[in-house]
């Protein structure tokens, strides 16, 4: 029983992580990398599709992206979607290859960008103190039905500490990470 109430907080714990990154993903950086585009969709025939499904994203150099749609008429619908995806971005079409240049980040928005990130990963440490309660209390309702002794209790509560202050750490070390790429020219 007590196992897989750990493994259940360990496994929603790592997913904690995994969902503060992709958040992060969506953070411009300085550089280009293609999962900058991954959370935009586009409009394909009445339905909407995200973009990686109706075009290929590909890096051209540190500060250029190339968006190549499979079918010509989807150009001007994926060039639209990257334009007022609120990216700060301003794709170029060339034929049916749209060039989406990464504009250099100031200071001020470098700035700016930390507070965006120190904040997701507070939310992130929030989630994984919130499974750690939820862990905690699913013990407590095992002690008190008399179904584990105050022992294992005690022994359970030490090792959900251990994984919670695990996956805080793994946090500090995403957003330590992040923060360095943001701060990089």
């Amino acid at each position: 029983m007590i196992d897989e109430i750990q493994k259940d907080a360990q496994s929603r714990m790592g997913k904690s992580i995994d969902s503060l990154k992709s958040e992060l993903t969506k953070l411009r950086t300085g550089r280009a990398h293609t999962s900058l585009l991954d959370h935009i969709t586009v409009d394909y025939y009445g339905s909407p599709t995200p973009l990686s499904q109706v075009a290929t994203v590909s890096v051209t150099d540190a500060r250029m992206l190339t968006v190549t749609p499979w079918e010509k008429p989807m150009v001007q619908v994926v060039e639209k979607a990257i334009l007022t995806s609120n990216l700060g971005l301003n794709p170029a079409t060339s034929g049916t290859v749209i060039r989406v240049p990464l504009p250099p980040l100031t200071e001020e928005r470098r700035k700016d960008m930390i507070k965006l990130v120190r904040s997701e990963g507070e939310h992130a440490k929030v989630a994984i103190r919130n499974i750690r309660r939820d862990a905690n209390s699913d013990v407590k309702a095992l002690l008190k039905e008399k179904d584990i002794t105050e022992d294992e209790e005690r022994q359970s509560e030490d090792s959900v500490q251990k994984l919670t202050d695990k996956y805080i750490a793994e946090v500090d070390l995403v957003l330590k990470e992040k923060e360095k790429d943001l701060m990089e020219l």
